[in-house]
């Protein structure tokens, strides 16, 4: 089984890839050549097998373990009382696996770390630089303060898109009704008038016929595609590709990418806070950035290791804003730059919140107006010919 390893040596990043029977030999073969591991991921079909697993409840886990902690339990006894209480086999088999690696004498991180699937490269490193200290149950209640904040950002954006999708669901379906049962009946009652309704009329009842004569095609198609839709939008390529596309418009690129950075500064910062050195933490949250400003961070990155500060280094290379770069010159000046990062994070989250509130004031009329006006075209080019066979009879 072939294992992705991302490491440091001498301030270096690679990625390298070795063949082991697990991640934790994977990580000892890149140990022994001099590497400090940052992630292990396992490649080709052992990737897509573990991709199809159900996701590990990390912020459950975190929480049920920090409640232990805090009540005095140590940390064998606590993920045992956790092993002990689960009924999910994959979660039990995860946890029986961390008791393990523990029962040999391996730090908590190095357990996490041999099971990236479950646990990501940021909580092992948040964990790790916290566990010589003394200070696990602060990475675990940090790290659960991160994803709280995260899954905060995340409601409020499904929380904005419910209703537009209701909407559009609804009017979606009044039309598929209209397109599917009522034009088809309409076709036939009007198919001896011949030329005499409007052409557009034409065109409509001539669909109805259409959807009479093939029925269960039509029916077939109409449930299909959105079933096809959802695969195709679901693909990366294709995601990245609508990503791209949206980036380019003016105002909402712009927002999108104060979020990109909100979410990279609020994974930075964390990471600062638990004591990891900031190159190392850039490579850990490089991830987070779209493909387009890779190239960015790894030059701020080098500017950083040539010496540079970290704020004149993301300015230079578009990492920052106005705003945020006055408060890294201040969390620079008061050596708390990883709240700092936290501080801009939130700043970030409030514009996105505020975009959020104006596009969905103005999308919702405008959606509303649309599918009325569809269904209201519909209707009437269904009625025109009653109206020319009225005028005529006059």
């Amino acid at each position: 089984m072939q294992f992705a390893v991302k490491a440091l040596r001498q301030m270096e990043s690679a990625t390298l890839v070795f063949d082991a029977s697990n991640a934790d030999d994977a990580r000892q073969l890149a140990e022994s050549q001099g590497y400090a591991v940052i992630t292990v991921r396992p490649q080709g079909r052992a990737a897509l097998r573990l991709g199809g697993r159900a996701r590990f409840p990390l912020v459950q886990f975190s929480q049920s373990l920090l409640t232990l902690l805090e009540a005095g339990l140590s940390l064998v006894e606590s993920i045992d009382a956790l092993a002990e209480r689960e009924v999910r086999s994959d979660v039990k088999q995860t946890l029986n696996a961390l008791l393990k690696k523990l029962y040999e004498g391996q730090t908590l991180s190095a357990a996490l770390a041999a099971q990236p699937a479950a646990f990501p490269a940021l909580y092992v490193a948040t964990i790790r630089a916290n566990e010589r200290t003394g200070g696990l149950t602060e990475a675990i209640g940090r790290f659960i303060q991160y994803r709280h904040q995260i899954d905060i950002v995340k409601k409020r954006v499904i929380s904005a898109a419910i209703y537009p999708a209701l909407i559009l669901a609804v009017g979606g379906l009044v039309i598929l009704f209209l397109m599917l049962y009522v034009v088809p009946r309409f076709s036939q009652v009007f198919e001896d008038l011949g030329d005499k309704i409007p052409y557009l009329s034409k065109v409509l009842l001539e669909w109805g016929q259409f959807v009479h004569a093939n029925a269960l095609i039509v029916l077939s198609s109409a449930l299909a595609l959105p079933l096809f839709m959802t695969y195709i939008l679901s693909r990366p390529p294709v995601r990245s590709g609508l990503g791209r596309m949206a980036t380019r418009i003016p105002r909402m690129g712009e927002y999108i990418r104060i979020y990109q950075l909100a979410r990279f500064y609020r994974s930075l910062g964390m990471l600062l806070r638990g004591g990891i050195p900031i190159l190392g933490a850039l490579d850990m949250v490089a991830s987070l950035l779209p493909a387009s400003l890779h190239a960015s961070l790894g030059r701020a990155r080098n500017d950083i290791r040539e010496g540079q500060p970290l704020s004149a280094a993301f300015d230079t290379h578009g990492l920052s804003t106005p705003v945020s770069l006055r408060m890294l010159r201040v969390g620079e000046r008061t050596g708390q730059m990883g709240e700092m990062m936290e501080r801009i994070a939130g700043f970030f989250d409030e514009d996105v919140a505020d975009a959020i509130d104006w596009f969905i004031r103005l999308f919702e009329p405008i959606l509303m107006i649309f599918i009325g006006m569809v269904i209201g075209v519909i209707v009437l080019l269904m009625y025109a010919p009653i109206f020319e066979l009225a005028g005529s009879i006059q």
